[in-house]
């Protein structure tokens, strides 16, 4: 079924505005408007990620000034989580009511002024309350910047344009290795929290330069107001020579208002519990091991600190250098597939380093180093899953309140590895991350469903 939209400026909108401003951005490549948000919104992810692991660099420097317990170090590392438990829920709920943008703005304030913070902390207590309110910054931000990249692209290539802007993300992992090991010997570990600094600038594009999500602005009654913006991105693919197909109507969206109780509801009742398991199964893995990493080799190896933050790098490197593979060719193999498969193959070499007795840095390094880069393929590309299953009036909030449970993995990890380091054994510390691992490749196959290629209001009614 194909749709003519009504002139530019008409005051009435048509009779189903939703399916409108959705088939005519389904027909338009990426613009370049899409593009700036994409790279704009993305600086500021990378700076979010880079805030997420700061302290994990941080940490070996301040076990020995502040003299922390293996109990203490897991709080600290896992109050900014919690943090993100509750901004992930919270400004994901919010972004449904006062948009995209007002939100990010608001995230991105909201963690840096607490990096400020971060350097006046002159205790763990301290520490710990600054973490945690500078996650809930943090913990906004994310989801509800997939949600407007999401809801700005088409279905064709929707996973690899995501991707490749949610790769910023472990590029600010990889920043903060960088930026640990060239200047924490140097000059402390409050040389991490200044260069958190920087993003405040981003304030400045996104306030100015950035518009509102245009699915957003139509399910929420502002028609003439999306229409203005998909006619600008019209008219600017036209202005590069690129010529537009008449829309074509494939789902016409229910027009109903956001209400998060709808997330337990009909198709999204298995939708919603199996993301869940996949964030929660995948962050505890993958951040309990990230985080951990620098502080272990230094305790329980011993190595020099500099040795310690620059094998915590290579493992963030290693990271994101599956994720850009991942962000490659996952529309050709699904979500699904790649998910269930990373699942069950990233517990090998976790089971072999337990097996193994995780007796030398070098086994940690190549063994933890792999199965956290296969993991991270799941992580990272989650944000897109998320976005995918719900539909526009449950977007931000479903991605929200999954990645809650990112939040609650993330901070269980370290907590975890900090008890069962304690209590048997590093060893063992790996052969658990490989049962959780397992549950949730298990999940995944009964419960998850696929979504490459799709039309996002096609996918959610």
């Amino acid at each position: 079924m194909y749709y003519q939209p009504l002139p530019v400026g008409t005051a009435k909108p048509p009779l189903d505005p939703q399916a409108e401003i959705s088939a005519r951005l389904e027909r338009l490549p990426v613009t370049r408007e899409v593009f700036w948000a994409r790279n704009i919104v993305g600086a500021a992810t990378f700076f979010d990620g880079y805030t997420v692991i700061a302290i994990a660099y941080a940490m070996p420097v301040l076990v020995r000034e502040w003299g922390l317990s293996p109990g203490q170090t897991g709080m600290i590392l896992s109050m900014g989580y919690l943090g993100q438990l509750l901004g992930a829920i919270f400004f994901g709920w919010l972004a449904e009511r006062v948009g995209r943008l007002k939100v990010l703005l608001f995230t991105i304030l909201l963690f840096v002024s607490m990096d400020v913070a971060c350097l006046f902390a002159a205790g763990a207590g301290m520490m710990m309350a600054f973490r945690f309110i500078q996650g809930i910054g943090t913990g906004g931000e994310v989801p509800v910047a997939s949600a407007y990249i999401n809801e700005m692209i088409s279905s064709k290539g929707r996973g690899r344009f995501f991707l490749l802007y949610e790769v910023m993300f472990l590029l600010g992992l990889v920043g903060a290795g960088m930026i640990g090991y060239f200047m924490v010997p140097a000059y402390g570990w409050k040389a991490m929290f200044v260069v958190g600094l920087v993003p405040a600038i981003l304030m400045i594009p996104l306030r100015w330069f950035l518009k509102e999500s245009p699915r957003w602005l139509v399910a929420n009654g502002r028609y003439e107001e999306a229409d203005r913006l998909v006619t600008r991105m019209e008219d600017s693919a036209r202005a590069a020579g690129r010529e537009l197909p008449e829309p074509e109507i494939v789902a016409r969206p229910v027009q109903r208002k956001s209400d998060w109780r709808e997330l337990f509801q009909g198709v999204y009742l298995k939708r919603t519990l199996s993301v869940w398991a996949m964030w929660f199964s995948a962050y505890m893995v993958a951040n309990g091991t990230i985080t951990w990493l620098p502080t272990l080799y230094r305790q329980s190896f011993n190595l020099p600190l500099e040795t310690s933050i620059l094998y915590g790098f290579f493992t963030s490197v290693g990271g994101v250098i599956a994720a850009v593979i991942c962000a490659l060719f996952i529309d050709k193999v699904g979500r699904k597939r790649w998910y269930t498969g990373a699942l069950l193959i990233a517990p090998l070499p976790l089971l072999l380093l337990a097996w193994l007795g995780a007796t030398s840095a070098t086994q940690v390094l190549i063994l933890a180093g792999l199965a956290y880069a296969i993991v991270q393929t799941v992580t990272f590309s989650l944000y897109l899953y998320s976005a995918e299953i719900y539909p526009t009036r449950l977007r931000a909030v479903g991605t929200g309140t999954g990645s809650a449970w990112l939040r609650l993995g993330s901070s269980a990890g370290p907590i975890v590895v900090g008890w069962v380091m304690s209590s048997m054994g590093i060893q063992y510390v790996f052969a658990a991350f490989a049962v959780i691992l397992l549950i949730g490749a298990l999940i995944t196959t009964v419960f998850a469903v696929e979504t490459k290629g799709r039309v996002l209001e096609e996918l959610s009614p």
